[in-house]
Order: C-alpha cells, then sequence, then structure tokens
C-alpha cells in the first residue's frame, strides 16, 4: 500500500494545531492523518494545507469538525464479544483474587469515546462482585481527548440501537429505560470517573489493576507506541493486566508485557522492581534470619525464572510443581498449569515421550539424555531440535524430584547438517573446496538478506492491517452517520404525509369549491365539492390551465380579478356569476378571489371559493 507523502505544508498545519490549541498529532501515523485531514478539506472545498491553515483562521468553528474528524470515535457495548468473555471468565477472577477483599480494583479505560466499553467494564465488574462490593471496591478512570465524547459518556444515555450488544437480562439490571432511551444505573454510576487526558503528554494514572486501551495504539507511529507502552508499564500495578484492540500486535515486541492471550491481546505487566520488591508483604515482622532466607530463596527462584534455557520440576507424585518463563512460553503453560499432573500436560508426550525416561532417571538415580530430539511447531516454517536432560533431585541423597531440561541445539543440528554436506563435497570434489566456500558465503549472505526483507515484509503487513482496521473504523463511523441522516429524512417524510393528509381533509371538509391556483393559473388543488359542481375530478384538472376547462362556470370573466390578485393590487375580490352545473341546471354562482400569500408576504397564486347561491324570490 503506498504511503501519502508528508509535505512540508502538512507538517505546518500540524505544528499551528499544536500552537494555537495544544493538540499535538505529531506522533499519528501520517496515512491516517492525512486521509482523514483531507476529508475535511473535501467538505469545506478547500485547496492545499496552507489554505486550510487560512481558513482555520477565519472560521475558529472548523477546529471542532477537525478534531471530531481525526479522532474516530467508532466504539460498542461487549465490541468484540470474545474477548470480553475471556476477560470476563479468566482475567476478572484472578484480578479478584489477588486483591485483598480491603483493597480496592482500580480500572483504567484509555480512549473511552463515548463510554460504552467503560460501560461494559462496570457490567461484568458488578456481575463478578455483587452490586455491593463493586459500589464499595471498584474506581473505574474513563480519559478521552475528545470532549465531545466525553460529554455524552458521562451522561450514560443511549439509544436503542446502541444497547444492542448487550443481553436482555443485564439490560434491565443495569439501564433505566425512557421512552426509547436507556440510561445507565445512578448508582453505579458514581463509580465512574470520566476525565480529558492525552496518552502522550499527561501524566499516566497510577496503581490500575486492568488498563484497557483498545484500537487506539494503531493510530499512533511505532516511537509515539513505545512512549505510551513506558506509561501504560508505569501505571499497572505488579500483577496488572492490559486488553488491548484485535488490530494492535506491538506489545508482543515489547519487554515490559508479557502475552497472556495473543489472539484476545490480553498482556501482564512485566515486573522490573528494585530487588527488595522481592520480599513478599508477609517476611515483615519475622526474624532478620527468615526474611534473610526467603529473600534468597525469591532470588533463586528469579534466578531460575530468568534462565534462557526451558526447564521444569516435576515430584515424586507426578505433579508439576516449577516451569520457568523460558518453558511456560515454549510449551504454552500458564501459572495454572502448576500443580497439575504432568502425565495431563501435552508436553510430557510430545516432542517426545517423556514419562518413560523421568521413570528410569528416579529408579536408576542419573541424569537420562535424549538427543537431537526433532519438534515440529506451525508457529515455526523449520523444525525445532533439542537435548533433554531428565535430572534426578537429591536432598541429603534421598530422591525428592526431577527436573527436565531442554536445550535448544537447532543451530547446532543445523551446522552439524552443513558441516556433514561440506565433508561429502570435500571427499568427492576437494578440487573445488574454494568455489564450494565463496557459494557457502554467498548463500549466508542471501540468507541474511531474505532475513530481513522477511522482517521488512512482516513490518508492512502490520502497518497494513492497521490501516485497514482504520479505515473499518471510519466506514462505520460514516455508517452511522448515514443511518442518522436516513432516520431524520423517514420522520420528516412522516411529517409531510401528515400535513398532506391534514390538508387534502381540510379540503375534502369544505362546504364550497375551493380550487388553487398557481401564478401560471394552473391548478394545484381542485377539492371535492368543485368535483360535485362541475363534474371534474381532481387528477383530470391537476396542472392543466384554469381557464381552458371546459366547466359550466364562464372562466374568461374571472381573469380581470385573478390578474389584479396575482399584481397584488386587491387582496380578494367576488363576482356572481350565471353558470350551469355538472347536472345541466342553471345555477347562480358566487366566486371569491383571494391571493395566496406565504410567511414572507410573497404572492404565491389565488384561492376560488365556488358557492351555489340560493334563488331569490325575484329570480
Amino acid at each position: 500500500m503506498n504511503q501519502p507523502e508528508v509535505t512540508p505544508e502538512f507538517e505546518a498545519l500540524l505544528a499551528y494545531l499544536k500552537q494555537s490549541r495544544n493538540f499535538d498529532f505529531t506522533g499519528y501515523k501520517p496515512s491516517s492523518l492525512i486521509r482523514r485531514i483531507s476529508k475535511r478539506l473535501q467538505t469545506v472545498n478547500v485547496q492545499g494545507y496552507s489554505n486550510y491553515i487560512d481558513y482555520l483562521e477565519v472560521h475558529p468553528d472548523e477546529f471542532k469538525y477537525l478534531f471530531d474528524t481525526i479522532l474516530i470515535n467508532v466504539t460498542a457495548f461487549f465490541r468484540d464479544a470474545e474477548a470480553w468473555e475471556y476477560l470476563r471468565q479468566e482475567i476478572i477472577p484472578q484480578i479478584i483474587q489477588d486483591k485483598p477483599f480491603t483493597q480496592p480494583i482500580r480500572i483504567w479505560s484509555a480512549g473511552c469515546a463515548s463510554g460504552e466499553e467503560t460501560y461494559t467494564l462496570a457490567i461484568i465488574l458488578a456481575e463478578a462482585l455483587g452490586i455491593e462490593q463493586f459500589r464499595e471496591r471498584v474506581k473505574i478512570f474513563a480519559t478521552d481527548l475528545d470532549n465531545d465524547a466525553l460529554n455524552q459518556a458521562r451522561h450514560g444515555t443511549y439509544s436503542e440501537r446502541q444497547v444492542q450488544g448487550i443481553s436482555p437480562n443485564l439490560l434491565e439490571k443495569y439501564f433505566e429505560q425512557d421512552t426509547s432511551n436507556y440510561t445507565f444505573n445512578k448508582d453505579l454510576r458514581r463509580s465512574l470517573i470520566f476525565g480529558c487526558h492525552d496518552l502522550i503528554q499527561d501524566a499516566p494514572i497510577s496503581r490500575i489493576d486492568l488498563l484497557v486501551c483498545r484500537n487506539i495504539l494503531m493510530y499512533f507511529n511505532s516511537e509515539t507506541q513505545t512512549k505510551i507502552l513506558s506509561r501504560f508499564h508505569f501505571a499497572l500495578n505488579p500483577k496488572g493486566f492490559t486488553f488491548l484492540g484485535k488490530a494492535e500486535m506491538l506489545f508482543s515486541r515489547s519487554n515490559l508485557f508479557t502475552p497472556v492471550d495473543l489472539k484476545r491481546r490480553v498482556f501482564a505487566k512485566v515486573d522490573q522492581g528494585r530487588f527488595r520488591d522481592l520480599l513478599p508483604s508477609r517476611v515483615q515482622g519475622t526474624s532478620t534470619e527468615t526474611a534473610q532466607s526467603m529473600y534468597e530463596q525469591r532470588i533463586y527462584e528469579a534466578a531460575i525464572d530468568a534462565d534462557p534455557v526451558a526447564q521444569v520440576v516435576i515430584d515424586l507424585d507426578g505433579f508439576l510443581r516449577h516451569a520457568n518463563q523460558r518453558s511456560r512460553l515454549l510449551f504454552n503453560l500458564s501459572h495454572r498449569d502448576l500443580n497439575r499432573p504432568f502425565k495431563d500436560l501435552e508436553f510430557s508426550y510430545r516432542p517426545v515421550e517423556l514419562r518413560g525416561p523421568i521413570a528410569q532417571a528416579c529408579s536408576e538415580q542419573r541424569v537420562i539424555i535424549l538427543q537431537n530430539v526433532k519438534w515440529s511447531l506451525a508457529s515455526y516454517p523449520d523444525p525445532q531440535y533439542f537435548d533433554i536432560q531428565v535430572i534426578p533431585l537429591l536432598a541429603s541423597s534421598k530422591l525428592v524430584g526431577v527436573k527436565v531440561i531442554f536445550l535448544d541445539v537447532t543451530l547446532t543440528h543445523q551446522l552439524q547438517q552443513q558441516l556433514q554436506h561440506s565433508n561429502q563435497e570435500l571427499e568427492t570434489a576437494y578440487e573445488e573446496l574454494q568455489s564450494t566456500n565463496e557459494e557457502l558465503e554467498t548463500t549466508n549472505e542471501e540468507l541474511q538478506s531474505a532475513n530481513e526483507e522477511l522482517e521488512t515484509t512482516n513490518e508492512e503487513l502490520q502497518s497494513t492491517n492497521e490501516e485497514l482496521e482504520t479505515m473499518n473504523e471510519e466506514l462505520q463511523s460514516t455508517n452511522e452517520e448515514l443511518q442518522a441522516i436516513n432516520e431524520e429524512m423517514r420522520l420528516r417524510g412522516i411529517a409531510l404525509d401528515r400535513a398532506n393528509t391534514f390538508q387534502l381533509s381540510i379540503l375534502s371538509s369544505l362546504s364550497n369549491g375551493v380550487v388553487v391556483l398557481n401564478p401560471a393559473l394552473l391548478v394545484e388543488a381542485w377539492n371535492t365539492k368543485a368535483e360535485d359542481l362541475w363534474g371534474l375530478r381532481s387528477d383530470e384538472v391537476q396542472g392543466k390551465p384554469f381557464l381552458n376547462l371546459d366547466i359550466g362556470l364562464p372562466v374568461e370573466q374571472l381573469l380581470p380579478p385573478l390578474r389584479a390578485g396575482l399584481a397584488g393590487e386587491v387582496k380578494s375580490s367576488e363576482m356572481t356569476l350565471d353558470a350551469i352545473n355538472r347536472r345541466g341546471k342553471a345555477i347562480r354562482c358566487k366566486v371569491t378571489c383571494t391571493s395566496l400569500v406565504d410567511s414572507s408576504a410573497q404572492i404565491q397564486g389565488t384561492i376560488l371559493l365556488m358557492a351555489e347561491q340560493e334563488p331569490t324570490s325575484s329570480d
């Protein structure tokens, strides 16, 4: 995908926005910014960024529309339902379990937009804790850069279409219905705090247990994302979690966070605290010797956990007792797998059956080594090779368990294969040794170049994915605008139909014949009484010249008063004419010509009232 060019004029516009309104968009992705700003230029019909700066100086209200366009506020209740269900079942219970009963639970919804995801957090926490515990313990901080979106979020009122993602029982439990709108429970609303916050410039909120920031980071460039990640790391408690949007992958390349569930974009904080933070709170109040012993134990455990070689410990009862960080990543283990039977775990039989070697190491009390164990993973294009060591653990000459170490010898295996291949070539074609060495060096350089190209391609694909997600957000925003316009047009159509029906009812109810003429004396309206007088239906005369109608009324005699009324010389005039009705009966017809005037006193036509006169005694 071709990237839009960043011109000096575009950079000047960003500098002007920062200087005049303190909005710094220099950390946003240029491609997304250029596309959104170009949309505003088309809307206001301005050519070029320099001219748009002049336009902003003359029309300060344009800043609001520009920021609304750049800060896309597309969100929904329980958006990406599978991810929210994982958060409800796995992460929220773990946060509650890790927090003492007396301590508050602090949540940060960064980039909350109009508040749907913030209230979703409140619902799942209230369901997990109960209403009373939620009110006493939970504080949810919701922040955004868009003040208009924050105002909507503070009210907590949403239309029937906006709450479609909420199940009926939760909707009834947590919302109050008012006509067609739904408002979040006012009592629980006190636990939610909304405020304006800039992720790039403002200090982060601290002591957070769960940080939700979905589909925000993808709008920033790599440098700005790194800066925000550092702030998020500072904001979280040591056991805190971060919940991202499905298009955001940068956390997987950060040493500040470790994936908990990469598919659902849930990450845990990597604690980088000081050594004294290793001491648990229960150490306080114990003897110095005991505290020192526990401190050394924590140091020892941390050292094993940081070991780049994967290793696990299994007790004599066959339960998994320890797995360092490398083994957890390699075998997709979590803390919940500790203390589970080793035979129930997948890596007990793949890449190789380990239960036999473990039993042999225990019975013979010696190290068992399995060499060049091949393991093919779907996530790696080439197979991996391991040397596996099964080591019996002895305490005071008594067997207490087994440690299994997985040494990655993939590179060694590859080098051995290359060495064997080179030896074969040496034996068969020693005279070509120099040429072969040169070819191997060339091949190595090509492989390195190909690897770099693959890394570049991967970055481009990630950027493209984020761009597509951004465009999807924009299309959704546009679709919502079109739906709102369509709803307004439908309501106007209903009002127009009612007005037309009301007008027809009035005309049909009048006892006199009514004819409405436009300034060209063409028939615009012809009521039921006029049909009864002259025998012509409304659809037969609609849009036809009144003076050309063949009815029993001498219409040519009405021309002078009609012209006088259209010219504004008289407002109303009356004439009594001899006529013949549709039944062929001679009658006397009283015709009243009245000018049709609009709200601005402009003459829009003439209204003719025709009434049959009762015969007098002289007649």
